[in-house]
């Protein structure tokens, strides 16, 4: 009897070694990337450099965040979709989430951190920012290895420079007694690249091209790291970004961190990943144009995408 093998997601090690520009380690490692990004639109990331500490730091601080009082989240407003506080959702009473505008900078994270606790948090300030640095490392690295897999490292410098990031803390509490289990409904991020961290409890699944649903199992060290639809984009439809869902079915709550990137400038496909064999697929577009659309019209469309911008 043949039996069939479960597909998994591939774990890559973005060990300090692995990060050096120019290495051999570090080519073998930007072609894992790019691969992977192609056929699953995510990877696993092994990456030690957050340590211990510091991991069970930053969901204590995400713990102490969610667990202040509603007329302080609140507070929390963006008029960018999904960078200011969210939750009380009908069809998703267990998903709660905070959003930090400009995420990656001190002045973004001291600014939220005063609105929170006007009496001040240092530490959780300090927490969050060193934390929020290791994951834009991360995600400066796997666009690194991309644009260089693809021969336009010409663009990297201005695009990180281009660059702004969501840093968010999401919470799933436990299903109450007949109370839905769903936690985010199946889609696509609408960003370019995130990096998201979560504790030990599973619920998180993605979707494989065939239409796999893998349950990711999270692991001390180890990070989602997953494409968006302006990836998708920006690369002429070379990188996938996968529809996944959140799924809770344990007794304790689950926490996730995530640094979602974004370009303040238009999202467009470089003319050296446009030919022959790969017309132009999607005309120049605002990101954050493209989330509003998402939250209004975009909801008729399985992929908004092709709807919004696709040729």
């Amino acid at each position: 009897m043949s039996s069939q093998t479960k597909a998994k997601l591939p774990v890559i090690d973005l060990s300090m070694e692995n990060l050096k520009p120019g290495t051999n380690s570090w080519s073998l490692t930007s072609n894992d990337v790019c691969h992977a990004l192609e056929e699953y639109g995510c990877f696993i990331a092994r990456y030690n450099e957050v340590s211990s500490e510091l991991h069970d730091a930053i969901f204590q601080a995400s713990d102490e965040l969610f667990d202040l009082p509603m007329e302080t989240k609140v507070l929390n407003v963006s008029d960018k979709l999904g960078f200011g506080y969210a939750g009380n959702y009908k069809s998703m009473p267990i998903f709660e989430a905070i959003g930090i505008e400009n995420g990656a900078t001190i002045e973004g994270i001291q600014s939220f951190t005063n609105l929170m606790w006007p009496s001040k948090n240092n530490n959780f300030c300090k927490t969050t920012t060193l934390f929020s640095k290791l994951l834009s490392e991360i995600g400066n690295a796997v666009l690194r290895m991309v644009f260089e897999c693809y021969g336009v490292e010409k663009y990297y410098d201005s695009h990180i420079e281009s660059t702004t990031h969501l840093l968010r803390f999401i919470k799933y509490r436990a299903s109450k007694m007949n109370e839905s289990h769903i936690g985010l409904h199946p889609h696509t991020d609408k960003d370019f690249l995130s990096i998201l961290d979560q504790n030990q409890v599973k619920a998180l699944q993605i979707e494989t091209k065939d239409g796999e649903w893998i349950e990711f199992e999270p692991s001390p060290c180890t990070f989602v790291v997953m494409a968006g639809d302006a990836f998708t984009a920006w690369s002429n439809g070379r990188i996938h970004a996968p529809f996944h869902r959140v799924t809770m079915t344990a007794n304790e709550a689950k926490y996730t961190i995530g640094l979602f990137m974004f370009m303040r400038e238009m999202v467009e496909t470089p003319v050296e990943l446009v030919d022959e064999e790969h017309p132009l697929r999607f005309k120049p577009f605002n990101q954050f144009s493209y989330l509003q659309y998402c939250n209004e019209e975009g909801t008729k469309f399985k992929c908004p995408l092709i709807a919004y911008c696709g040729i």
